[in-house]
């Protein structure tokens, strides 16, 4: 995910390859092109597979018929869509590209929060969340990309991932009639490592933001293919990937309760 990072003008690779020259507002620290003439960045691409591999889980899981007949649901979806998005836009440093990242990541967080208020709502209520958020996203959509100021995007994606931990935390601990306590205390464990998860994904990605330079030359020291793991970027997509899916699954089974 392509998310307010700065722009590393002076990548030595940038005008070497099959998408060159970059023009997103976004660049990182792995060097482009450095390992393929076709990719801008190679493991930043690559690991966003991740999210593709566990939305295919799930779609071709217990209770899918067959190659085209998956099961599949919002949160699925947005997470398949954020994994192919977010590989496009690393492989080719475009905007235009950069714009379908960023808007699959509120995509995502949209379906986590569009699944919790399903939760303990009457269906009027919830007719209403749905149609309110379904109104929100596209206005929000057309003005982020009209204006590209990526504060915008940041200030609704963080507003919109803490709204769904309020509402989880909520559901676990403060919904009256509650849940059975043993699947709440299981559900409140999962719900921690799945954050742990995500947060530590983003101390990593900010450490691949602001010591860019050390991981460089601390990555051509060790060469390659062990420096592949300072790619810390793309631990930022894997652990989220993974605490993405931990969610879904504690969504899903509020719903199926």
């Amino acid at each position: 995910m392509g998310h307010y990072n700065r722009h590393y003008a002076g990548d030595r690779h940038a005008l070497h390859g099959a998408w060159s020259p970059p023009n997103s507002a976004a660049n990182f620290c792995e060097e482009d092109y450095d390992i393929s003439y076709y990719v801008a960045e190679f493991i930043n691409s690559l690991t966003n597979l991740a999210y593709v591999f566990l939305a295919l889980r799930f779609m071709y899981g217990p209770g899918s018929r067959g190659l085209f007949a998956p099961k599949y649901d919002f949160m699925s979806i947005s997470l398949l869509v954020l994994g192919i998005c977010s590989f496009l836009f690393h492989a080719s440093m475009r905007q235009a590209l950069q714009f379908a990242d960023e808007l699959a990541m509120l995509g995502l967080v949209w379906s986590f929060l569009h699944g919790t208020l399903a939760v303990g709502n009457s269906p009027t209520k919830t007719r209403f969340i749905n149609t309110g958020l379904a109104i929100f996203f596209p206005l929000f959509a057309a003005f982020y990309v009209w204006n590209g100021q990526i504060i915008y995007h940041a200030m609704v994606f963080l507003a919109l991932c803490i709204l769904t931990v309020l509402r989880c935390f909520y559901l676990f601990w403060f919904l009256k009639p509650g849940f059975p306590e043993a699947k709440r205390v299981e559900w409140r464990a999962q719900g921690w490592k799945a954050l742990f998860s995500a947060l530590l994904g983003y101390l990593l990605w900010h450490i691949d933001l602001e010591y860019c330079a050390q991981l460089r030359e601390l990555r051509g020291q060790i060469g390659l293919p062990w420096a592949w793991l300072l790619e810390f970027h793309g631990w930022w997509h894997i652990l989220t990937a993974i605490g993405a899916s931990m969610l879904m699954d504690i969504i899903r089974e509020l719903q199926a309760e």
